[in-house]
């Protein structure tokens, strides 16, 4: 019995690896689509939609320095910023990382093209995850700066 017990834990710990490993591919998943829905809301210019995706407190750094703080000024300023600035956005996300089971940090590549505009920056996106879902709780817009001498 001794010889088998330790072979249980053993195969119990594998499937519970395996569990973890489809729940962490299942959450890159969603944080990466939680993005796409940000660019679509607002490249539809929907205000529900995009207030939707964010935490009540969430906040937002774009490159000019602008500090939004709360979810309404968020969605208004992105809103503004998309009514202002011609072109389509684009964020292309290349890494997903899990700061826990229920925290990830999604960076990408933020482009706007087109009519006139080719801006391209970089954009990192704090997440959290509450029970309906990935909310965006936090992001931050840069500029790539030339590569220090």
């Amino acid at each position: 019995m001794r010889l088998i017990t330790p072979s249980l834990i053993a195969l119990g710990l594998l499937a519970g690896t395996d569990q973890a490993v489809g729940d962490r591919a299942k959450d890159n998943g969603a944080v990466r689509d939680v993005v796409r829905q940000y660019v679509d809301a607002r490249e539809a210019r929907d205000p529900k939609a995009v207030s939707a995706l964010f935490t009540a407190d969430a906040d937002q750094l774009v490159s000019s320095g602008e500090w939004r703080l709360g979810r309404d000024n968020v969605v208004s300023g992105s809103l503004a910023s998309s009514a202002q600035s011609a072109g389509k956005r684009t964020i292309d996300v290349e890494r997903v990382h899990f700061v826990s089971t229920d925290v990830a940090i999604a960076d990408g590549r933020y482009s706007i093209t087109g009519e006139g505009s080719d801006r391209r920056m970089w954009s990192t996106f704090v997440m959290v995850k509450e029970a309906d879902g990935w909310k965006i709780a936090a992001i931050r817009n840069m500029l790539p700066a030339p590569a220090a001498k």
